[in-house]
């Protein structure tokens, strides 16, 4: 197991803007998160091209793809839309004793 894991506290499906890199200032909805490396990819941000061959058997179509790539954890933050900033997560417990994601600043939950 690597030890140099990164703790997070965002989720997939959680709203995020780039806080560093070269697309600083963006937002998107965070798809998936790559644990043992410490990444996420974002729908949207750090865009990339991948040359790929054609397969007519599965068909594909060779070119030039626009994808997604994976981009470090440390270079998000979650976006607070009543605040229309980037904010923390804190963690308490409701009135059911379960526990659930607070932004820090507003103390509003995270849905």
């Amino acid at each position: 197991m690597n030890k140099n894991l990164m703790p997070t506290k965002l989720r997939s499906g959680d709203e995020v803007i780039v806080i560093a890199g070269k697309d600083i200032g963006k937002k998107g909805t965070l798809r998936e998160i790559v644990r043992d490396k410490n990444k996420a990819i974002v729908t949207g941000i750090n865009m990339v091209k991948k040359h790929t061959k054609p397969n007519p058997e599965m068909g594909i179509t060779g070119g030039v793809v626009e994808q997604e790539a994976a981009i470090s954890l440390s270079n998000l933050a979650i976006w607070n839309p009543k605040n229309k900033s980037k904010d923390k997560i804190s963690y308490s417990k409701n009135d059911d004793g379960k526990k659930i994601r607070l932004f820090k600043s507003s103390g509003a939950e995270i849905k």
